[in-house]
């Protein structure tokens, strides 16, 4: 299941990369880092379960909070919402 949300976060980058603007680019990297670092966390604790996947990325979001702009918050939590609509399509 890991291997499922790595590969979508993979083409979700992808098409961002290919067709996205500024603010997409930064809202997407910033994701992906917290991204990865949530996928190693769970493999690490033998989770692979949506509901892991989803605690352990609104505490990433929780972190954003802090360390973002209001704008800039926005873009990554939106863009969170549609890696996540991605992953359980």
């Amino acid at each position: 299941m890991l291997e499922k949300y790595e590969q979508t976060l993979d083409q979700w980058i992808s098409t961002i990369v290919a067709d996205g603007d500024d603010d997409a680019l930064f809202a997407s990297g910033y994701l992906q880092g917290h991204f990865a670092v949530v996928l190693s966390e769970m493999e690490h604790d033998g989770q692979t379960d949506m509901a892991a996947l989803d605690q352990r990325m609104q505490a990433c979001l929780g972190q954003a909070t802090r360390e973002l702009e209001d704008h800039d918050y926005r873009l990554v939590e939106q863009a969170w919402h549609t890696l996540r609509s991605a992953i359980i399509a």
